[in-house]
């Protein structure tokens, strides 16, 4: 693993031994999170399968800059940060977005093509509102937990486990992922919700995979399949799984599809 900085922005990255595959791979983390999320089973998996493989921490985040003002940051920020990693590797990337990456990946289309891209509980391009409503109803105390994690407030630990979580997951594990958790972008929130959705009719249109999760609590299945019916394309929602899918205990199922859908494509 080579954990770099692009400018002062930082990058996990892995290559296979031997020459990999001609398009690379760059990862997108959601909100509360950063490159780490990919590190522990993406990453491996994708380098054993071929890939160059890059997770950004968008500005803000992880290791990147942007720490001491974080609420000021936008979602083109974020947009920003990809374009400046993307023009450091050799070939555009494949972008695979979780979460609130992407919506990055939706906004950055409006700028620019790629070879294909991945959204996995992707916020929909109607934006957050939908999911927030929701929430108020049916899940009141886990939305006011999020509202805590994102003033940098405590959170129940049980309060994780069912944002991110349907499979089984130690305590161990999961107190780890809540201390590598962070506070998230009270701009980027609202720009998600309102200011700065996509414009679906200047977006480039690559081929596009749409992965949903059956027991998501935070983008609903039927978020999802909004999200592909906008898109032209049909969704895919994984049995079992929550929202985390890159670190659900069955995270190897998401990793196979993806990498089997790469290779319809001939990437």
């Amino acid at each position: 693993m080579n954990r770099t900085r692009i400018t002062t922005l930082e990058v996990l990255s892995r290559a296979p031994n031997g020459g990999a595959r001609p398009t690379p791979l760059l990862f997108i983390h959601g909100a509360y999170a950063a490159a780490w999320c990919w590190e522990e089973h993406f990453l491996p998996y994708f380098e054993d399968s071929g890939y160059a493989c890059h997770a950004v921490s968008l500005s803000g985040h992880g290791g990147s800059r942007g720490r001491e003002h974080l609420d000021s940051l936008s979602i083109g920020d974020y947009v920003r940060d990809v374009e400046e990693v993307v023009g450091t590797l050799p070939a555009p990337p494949v972008l695979i977005g979780h979460s609130m990456g992407g919506m990055v990946i939706q906004k950055y289309l409006e700028r620019t093509q790629v070879p294909a891209a991945v959204l996995m509980a992707s916020v929909p391009p109607q934006g957050l509102w939908s999911s927030a409503i929701g929430l108020a109803f049916k899940k009141p105390d886990l939305l006011q937990n999020l509202n805590n994690l994102m003033r940098g407030g405590r959170v129940e630990t049980n309060a994780l486990r069912e944002a991110m979580f349907a499979q089984p997951i130690s305590p161990e594990k999961l107190d780890e992922y809540y201390r590598r958790m962070q506070r998230e972008s009270l701009r980027a929130i609202w720009d998600m919700t309102l200011f700065d959705l996509p414009l679906t009719h200047r977006m480039q249109r690559p081929p596009l995979l749409v992965l949903g999760a059956e027991h998501d609590h935070l983008i609903p299945a039927s978020q999802v399949k909004m999200t592909a019916s906008t898109y032209g394309v049909e969704a895919r929602i994984m049995p079992g799984m929550g929202h985390a899918m890159m670190l659900e205990s069955e995270w190897r199922g998401v990793a196979e599809h993806i990498r089997t859908w790469l290779d319809g494509l001939g990437i």
